[in-house]
This record gives structure tokens, sequence and C-alpha cells, in this order.
């Protein structure tokens, strides 16, 4: 088999992983992308076609993540001439007191607060009134922030791989497993079915099958694995349409009890709303595990809370999906940007994004780790993200 040699590889060509090897590419940066599966495949992270991006956080330093998203993505628009962000706001609204994997209302308004982004307070009545919710405990209250859209993520998928194949210094290969990574000297020599690749840097951006990666270099995430269900709602009232949304529950027995959703958008399925649960009653041990068929008593539960909250919609879904997502095992299931561990020869040259909701960062996650890569440090404050100390374990 032939050699090539590369400044930088990308082990994975999801969203993401393009979006990193579009920034190196513009860098001149000769890079490689190796993809397991094919492009825009339904088999990762970036399955399904719409993704929520919002700004608020619990967190000041989340809200500023996706304050210094924004202009990434405007770019990214006007770069590949493609309207992908449908700008309708996202509304977080229920249970003041209830704490989820998203964060809380109340501590939300104080991070928005903090960083000066506008929003509107909301009682349980105005939620009704302005957004076609129903029979709304009294006590909930909301927040709408006027920046959220709805992502065409599979337009954002192929708007990065089209890019990426007009950048001179990038090369796309798929079907492209890494079976084995060594290492001579300063280089890494990394194996596929389709021939062996020799790189300075490596930048590992494979989703959810981060281990299988990153198990070659001796260590591990300590990662769990959900397969998220998602259906879509036809409109009984055609003239009925929903901002994004999150409404925050306590979980009832295996109910999570936590969903959320999206507008209806002419790239995706026009008279039909997408809602989803936001947990899964049985996670995965192994990515591996992954099915295409969402659970239904997952969807159950999702119907049971569209039948009783929300107007115009059809109470069956009628097309239904799911994602297979990587997630830390710390509460708040945090992103993590880093490097590889120090005891992995030639770590700094190694860098990784892995676990945690990221669709809404794309664009800028690749900046991030294109600069990452190449210059071994970035401009943005990644040290909330920088959890290698508390994931990383030796394999």
């Amino acid at each position: 088999m032939n050699t090539e040699n590369y400044d930088v590889i990308v082990i994975g060509g999801g969203p993401i992983g393009l979006a990193t090897a579009y920034h190196l590419g513009k860098r001149k940066a000769k890079t490689l992308v190796l993809e397991q599966f094919t492009f825009v495949n339904q088999l990762g992270s970036s399955a399904g076609v719409s993704r929520q991006f919002r700004i608020p956080y619990p967190q000041e330093y989340m809200v500023q993540m996706a304050l210094d998203a924004q202009p990434y993505w405007d770019a990214l628009e006007k770069e590949s001439n493609t309207s992908l962000l449908d700008k309708v706001g996202t509304l977080w609204f229920g249970d003041p007191a209830v704490h989820s994997t998203e964060g809380n209302i109340a501590e939300a308004e104080q991070a928005l607060k903090g960083l000066g982004v506008p929003y509107e307070t909301l009682t349980a009545k105005e939620i009704e009134e302005k957004y076609h919710f129903k029979n709304l405990p009294e006590t909930y209250t909301g927040l709408f922030q006027p920046d959220g859209a709805s992502i065409n993520f599979r337009a954002t998928n192929e708007a990065l791989l089209n890019l990426c194949r007009k950048e001179e210094t990038v090369t796309l290969q798929e079907d492209s497993p890494v079976i084995d990574i060594k290492q001579n000297g300063d280089l890494f020599e990394l194996t596929t079915p389709n021939g062996i690749y020799i790189a300075k840097k490596l930048a590992i951006i494979p989703g959810p099958y981060i281990n299988s990666v990153i198990n070659l270099l001796d260590f591990k995430i300590e990662a769990t694995y959900w397969n998220m269900s998602s259906a879509y709602f036809k409109k009984a009232d055609p003239a009925i349409q929903y901002p994004t949304w999150f409404v925050f529950q306590n979980a009832i027995g295996e109910n999570g009890n936590q969903f959320y959703g999206f507008p209806s958008v002419d790239w995706d399925n026009p008279d039909y709303i997408r809602v989803a649960p936001d947990f899964v009653i049985n996670p995965l041990e192994e990515p591996s595990d992954r099915t295409l068929i969402p659970n239904a008593q997952e969807l159950g539960y999702t119907s049971d809370w569209v039948r009783d909250h929300m107007s115009g919609l059809n109470t069956e879904p009628e097309y239904t999906s799911t994602c297979l997502i990587s997630l830390s095992k710390i509460a708040n299931k945090e992103l993590l940007i880093d490097f590889a561990p120090s005891y992995v020869p030639n770590h700094k040259n190694i860098v990784l994004y892995a676990t945690g909701w990221a669709a809404k960062f794309t664009p800028f996650l690749g900046k991030i780790m294109s600069d990452l890569a190449l210059d071994g440090h970035t401009d943005f404050d990644i040290t909330p993200f920088q959890l290698g100390y508390k994931y990383f374990k030796a394999f």
C-alpha cells in the first residue's frame, strides 16, 4: 500500500469533523478526513435533519459559547450560499424548580442577564396564549429568547462537505475506519482498509464512536450512549406554528417527562411538527447496540404529552427517527474539548472533541479544533471544556 503524508488527519467526517477540515483547508494545511461510513450518513450524532440553535444556558460560559458561534453560522451561510438557520426563537418553560440535563430556567435567566442577552419572561397563561400550548400548571414559568433557530442540519452537513471538496489541500476518504495507530517518532501512522496515512497531528472527532479510535492510543472515555427517539406529528391546523422549545418537568417513573420541539420547516416534512423526548429509558452500553427503530415507550410518552399539552396536531406520530449520542457520566453532560492525556506519547499533537450536544456550535467548533490542531491553542476560552482529567482513563 502507498503511504501519504498530511499535516493533520481528521478522524470522523460528521459535521464537526468537516467543519474542522474546512477551517484547516482555509489555512492551507494538508488535511485528510477519514470517515468510517459514508459522508452525510444516519449512523451517528448527525442523524436526522434538524437541530436547535439556542442561547439560553444555565452557565455564562455556555451562553458565551452560543454567542461566539453566531458569526460562524452567518459566515457558513454566506460562504455556502445556503440558508441553514430558521430563526423562530427559543422558548424554555415548565417547573421553575426542575434541574435537567438542559439546566434550570432561573439559572438560565441569570446567565442571560449576566451577558446582557435580551429575553422575555412568561407566565403559564402567556405561554398558552402566545405559543399554542395548553393545560399547563399555573406554577409553570417560561422565558423566550428571540435568536433561537431550527438548524437545517442535513444542509449544514452537505454545505461543509461541498466546501471541503473545494479546498485544494483537503482530501476526503469515506468507508475508512481507522483500525490501527502507530507512532513513529513525532509522526502518527494510521491504517485503514484503504491504505496507510501519516500525519504530524490528529483531530479525533468521531462522535459516539470515540472509544473505537482512542482505544488504539491506549485510553478511553467514561461515557454512556443514548439512542434518542424523535417523532413527527401532522398538523391538524395547517396555520399552527411553534418556536423551538424545551419543557422542564420532573420524571414520573420511567417517563423522563422532558420534551423538546421544533417548528415546521420547508426542508423537513413541512406539514409536521417534530417533538422528541430528552431522555432514554434504556441507555446503551456500546454504540454498536444502536437501532434505527425508536423505543415505543418513549414515543408513547411523547404522544401523551402532545395530546395533553399541544394544540393543532394529530396525536400519533407518522414519521419517526433515532439519533445516537455519546454523553459523559458527569451530571451536566459537558462537552469535552481537550488534548490526549499526558501518558500518550506526542499527546500535545492529538486534539479531540467528544460527548455532549454540540450541533449548535458546529462551525465554531471547527474553528476551535483547527486552531488547537495547528497552533496548540485557541483564542477562545475552552477551559470549561478541558475535562480530560475527569473523563480519560488509561486503557
